[in-house]
């Protein structure tokens, strides 16, 4: 589906679950896209909840642009707004909590719950984001180009990116099969913009942060998450004033959310 922003900007995302049920907008990690949402869809229906994504500037067909936490927060709400919902639960996966903290921050009469899974908390540089973009491009191109995004062999594609996670992560991306995996791969990786601003603007300090955040928090993290663990997000999540905290035995990064969509979305009914 596709939603315009309010300068015009084309915002592409995917609507599921249960059409009468309260809103869950999920906020994607990076690089992923409107696809991590599409793995959710039964467990939605199950559940009672209607579940949003909407891909990032230069994700997918969004289109490239300056973004910031702020404008990616109010694109969200826009769009919650055009689909009838004044009040909406806000999900961030990994990456994107930063952005579901900011939703929830600029837009307290209208975010009822906020959900943080595996998120990676703020850093500290202080650099501006172009120049952040343009360190971090080398590395990610050169990454960018041994996964080889414009491959039109699905098969080699889904291949070639499960070899790059966790196992257990692999085992449940694989499910969706090959060309599902090669799709969502292609929409996250077909603009490096998309990556590179997230990156960015994770490693520097936050526009809005935990004490701007009125609605109840919960957060999972998983036990064997070597990217995004409870411990390194102890100072984000001590910031919230009304904040439970779960701790997944024996789980990955993907897994965290992709493993347990009953439990997580069952918070937001």
């Amino acid at each position: 589906m596709r939603w315009r922003a309010s300068d015009g900007r084309v915002l592409h995302g995917w609507l599921g679950g249960d059409p009468d049920g309260p809103l869950v907008a999920v906020l994607h990690g990076c690089p992923d896209t409107r696809h991590v949402a599409m793995g959710g869809d039964a467990a939605a229906r199950a559940v009672g909840v209607r579940l949003l994504c909407v891909s990032r500037p230069g994700y997918g067909a969004s289109t490239p642009h300056a973004s910031t936490h702020a404008s990616v927060a109010d694109d969200l709400a826009l769009v919650a707004g055009e689909l009838g919902h004044e009040r909406f639960a806000v999900l961030g996966m990994s990456v994107g909590g930063g952005y579901a903290i900011a939703c929830a921050a600029r837009h307290p009469d209208r975010v009822v719950a906020l959900g943080l899974v595996a998120t990676q908390p703020p850093g500290r540089r202080t650099e501006s984001v172009t120049a952040l973009m343009g360190e971090l491009a080398p590395e990610f191109l050169a990454w960018r180009a041994s996964v080889g995004p414009d491959d039109p062999d699905d098969e080699a594609l889904a291949a070639r990116w499960l070899t790059m996670l966790p196992p257990s992560d692999a085992a449940l991306v694989a499910y969706a099969g090959p060309a599902a995996v090669a799709a969502s791969v292609r929409e996250a990786l077909a603009d490096p913009s998309g990556y590179l601003r997230d990156a960015a603007l994770l490693v520097r300090a936050w526009e809005h942060g935990p004490a701007e955040v009125r609605c109840p928090v919960r957060a999972w993290f998983g036990e064997d998450d070597d990217r995004s663990g409870v411990g390194a997000a102890a100072d984000l999540l001590a910031g919230f004033a009304d904040v439970e905290v779960v701790v997944r035995p024996g789980t990955s990064h993907l897994a965290t959310l992709v493993a347990h969509w009953p439990e997580v979305l069952s918070t937001f009914v």
